[in-house]
């Protein structure tokens, strides 16, 4: 195994830099190259230990270290490993690379020290993708998750599935084997419970995979609505920043503006877009199309309507064509009906005085009850349309509601926090389809087990699903796949 070395910190001009080397002559290699006060060499120090000294390259000094000495296998690749603490620079940090280089190792390549890991049996394959999730997590939740991840309770769940099915095809092999001495009845009955559980399970896990691309990447959440109801100001409000020009005039915003941001602890890609509307102008059309193709892409939609106009035909017309889509109807300016004291209008009609949503929102949620209840007033917002929409009575000016949207915001697509113990959100989309052939592998169980046919097709579709659940913690992947996985990982790590 040849020895490598990496930068594992930023090149930039920061504290310090780390330059990691592993494999079996990582301590030689560098040994050649540190001096320390003691003059001993980095072969006959302990291992977990840290020296300071300075690197030299033919008499010449490189930078002033410290360096860690860890000696396998109790270190992240399982094999020898060195890190050299240097001063941070992209220059310095380049030269201490260099001097390693030049004395026996050769440079990692993309998550070659993870692979390294994996390949020496410390850790399985879920462990090694949740290495990365960790560094890529954009929020508080993806972190929780990720670091559930890497603890090991995803290899947890998988091998406890992977012993069950393969105690279960045992017994069909052994029986088959030796008919006379081992009987398999009542079996059926026994492995059809197990599998129904299993399957249970995995729905458990496909569905958390779907939550983990929500935290990977963000929920992708679209604003839409007429032109001037306030989009590109709730925009710049969640963004914290003045992402898109907010004017007076309808139909500023012509294309889509794009941001991520954190609200709370997820991540939102939050997407702008034109005013929908019928229009003669060209680029404006080109807007209002991309606006509707965005919606139509989108984990969540923010529906935006002017509470001072309320909802008309035009906008019911939008919402009946996002029947599939999860939906906020966020009525917004409600600080303009207080200023003029006046109720909405439009769908907002029939209700006045103490039932004015700018009156609603001013009580506690807990104390309405009956038809003075958000629910019972968005339904009447909701007449005339073929599904019942959440009403959030906002002011992007004020930020007079904004609280409660955000908390729906994450409670719509978490429902609970993430314990530390057992709950996860497997990140991935190659993990989900191993999970997705598994499931279908042992779904083919259940149905030869009504039809009872014969055992040997149990045992087939049973080692189909073992071997799909493998591929998750990396037991039953070829090289190929191991590769292209790792290739996707930071150098250096």
């Amino acid at each position: 195994m040849e020895t490598i070395a990496a930068i594992s910190t930023g090149i930039t001009n920061s504290g310090i830099s780390i330059i990691r080397v592993s494999g079996p002559d990582a301590i030689s290699v560098v040994d050649q190259i540190f001096y320390g006060k003691d003059k001993k060499s980095l072969c006959e120090k302990k291992t977990h230990t840290i020296h300071y000294g300075f690197l030299k390259e033919q008499d010449e000094i490189i930078d002033e270290v410290l360096v860690s000495i860890m000696r396998a296998p109790h270190t992240y690749t399982a094999e020898d490993v060195v890190e050299i603490n240097c001063h941070g620079g992209s220059l310095v940090t380049r030269k201490v690379l260099c001097a390693v280089l030049s004395h026996g190792a050769r440079l990692a390549e993309p998550g070659e020290f993870t692979k390294r890991a994996f390949l020496n049996g410390r850790i399985d394959l879920s462990r090694a993708e949740a290495v990365m999730e960790v560094i890529k997590a954009k929020s508080d939740l993806a972190l929780k998750s990720s670091l559930s991840q890497l603890s090991g309770h995803v290899l947890e769940n998988i091998r406890t599935m992977r012993e069950e099915i393969l105690r279960s095809t045992a017994k069909i092999e052994a029986a088959l084997d030796d008919p006379e001495h081992i009987s398999l009845d009542g079996f059926s009955e026994e492995l059809g419970l197990q599998v129904e559980q299993i399957h249970k399970k995995l729905l458990r896990l496909i569905q958390s995979a779907e939550n983990g691309r929500l935290l990977k990447e963000g929920i992708h959440t679209v604003i839409l609505g007429k032109p001037n109801v306030g989009k590109s100001s709730l925009m710049n409000l969640f963004a914290g920043a003045q992402r898109a020009i907010v004017t007076e005039i309808a139909g500023t915003t012509r294309d889509t503006i794009e941001e991520s941001v954190r609200l709370s602890d997820i991540s939102l890609v939050l997407i702008d877009t034109a005013g929908i509307r019928d229009t003669e102008d060209f680029v404006e059309k080109i807007g209002v199309a991309r606006a509707k193709d965005a919606a139509q892409n989108a984990d969540l939609i923010l529906y935006l309507v002017d509470a001072t106009v309320g909802i008309d035909e035009e906008d019911k017309k939008v919402l009946e064509e996002l029947t599939d889509k999860k939906v906020l109807l966020v009525f917004n300016k409600i600080d303009l009906c207080k200023e003029k004291e006046e109720n909405l209008t439009g769908a907002c009609q029939s209700l006045e005085g103490e039932h004015s949503v700018a009156s609603i929102y001013e009580k506690p949620c807990q104390s309405l009850e009956g038809e003075h209840s958000v629910a019972s007033i968005s339904e009447k917002f909701s007449q005339g349309l073929e599904r019942k929409y959440p009403l959030f009575p906002i002011s992007a000016k004020t930020e007079e509601g904004i609280s409660a949207l955000s908390n729906t915001i994450r409670e719509l697509f978490f429902q609970k926090e993430l314990s530390d113990q057992d709950e996860f959100y497997l990140a991935g989309e190659r993990q989900k389809q191993a999970l997705l052939e598994a499931d279908e592998a042992l779904l083919r169980v259940l149905e030869s087990l009504e039809k009872q046919m014969p055992e040997d097709f149990l045992s087939i579709d049973l080692l189909a699903g073992y071997e799909s659940l493998g591929k998750i913690t990396g037991e039953s992947v070829d090289e190929d796949l191991i590769n292209t996985i790792f290739r996707e990982f930071c150098m250096g790590k």
